[in-house]
């Protein structure tokens, strides 16, 4: 039986989850910047800095569940930062629109990665 490691965890969640070569993020949102542009830039330099901690990359990335505030406003602007940092190694993606928990949050994704 593999181990599971859960990162950085408090009483509701772990920041990350590792199980054999496989690595599931809680979901990663911001209140930096004011705009769909900035915040999903912020959020995508998180994921990338969880990933490499746990020995992968958005190279490995599996499986993207995307939440938008307001997928009408905001869905092209996603896109416009998505595109370019996911590249050629698309995984498969859901994106819908949620009531996030902030309200100057306009975005939260959540991925699963191979290590």
């Amino acid at each position: 039986m593999s181990a599971i490691v859960r990162n950085d965890p408090n009483p509701r969640l772990a920041r990350s989850v590792v199980h054999g070569n496989t690595i599931y993020l809680t979901g990663v949102s911001t209140t930096v910047g004011n705009d769909i542009v900035a915040q999903t830039q912020e959020v995508l330099r998180r994921i990338d800095g969880y990933l490499t901690a746990a020995g992968s990359d958005k190279t490995r990335v599996l499986q993207a569940t995307i939440w938008l505030k307001n997928i009408q406003r905001d869905f092209p602007g996603l896109n416009e930062v998505w595109v370019p940092w996911i590249g050629e190694n698309v995984p498969a993606r859901s994106t819908c629109q949620a009531e996030l928990a902030e309200d100057a949050e306009l975005v939260e994704i959540t991925i699963i990665a191979a290590i």
